[in-house]
């Protein structure tokens, strides 16, 4: 009997009910997960991570060398503590756009404005560059491994769904 892997892909009948192109059934559970909704909840959760991190920038974590190019070691000044508790509300604006244009919440939004899924991608990209054009090797090290999973998981989502 040849190995198996934990993914196994659906017979074409269910993916077109599922509303999807791709679709694995995932062996612990009953139900074929789509691809393009795993794709948008890495986003999220990822992006989630992203989130706490600048949440925490804002409160006053002294993790500065990690951000903004190390420009700001330790806590970050007043200011830039504003422009990290904005940081987090871009990013989960932009997770949120991910998560709709895969139908999992708010689906009226991508509807509504289709071009979302596109920021999300055009966001990811630009993190990817800027992270790896970063003159600290901590930030390099944490985010551009971050971005590149974030600009995967977008573009896997935009690719499935345009």
């Amino acid at each position: 009997m040849p190995h198996q892997t934990g993914l196994q892909r659906e017979p074409p009948g269910l993916l077109s009910r599922l509303g999807g192109p791709l679709a694995v059934k995932l062996p612990c559970h009953d139900e074929a997960m789509d691809v393009t909704a795993l794709a948008a909840l890495v986003f999220a959760v990822v992006a989630a991570g992203v989130v706490a991190f600048q949440v925490s920038l804002a409160f006053g974590a002294p993790w500065g060398a990690y951000a903004m190019g190390g420009a700001f070691p330790g806590q970050y000044p007043p200011l830039m503590r504003v422009a990290a508790a904005v940081q987090a509300v871009v990013i989960a604006l932009v997770a949120l756009g991910v998560l709709s244009a895969a139908g999992l919440v708010m689906p009226d939004l991508a509807v509504a404005f289709p071009w979302l899924i596109r920021v999300a991608v055009a966001f990811s990209a630009l993190a990817v560059v800027l992270n790896a054009l970063s003159g600290s090797a901590g930030e390099r090290r944490i985010w551009v491994p971050v971005a590149i999973v974030l600009l995967a998981s977008s573009l896997l989502v935009a690719l499935t769904v345009t």
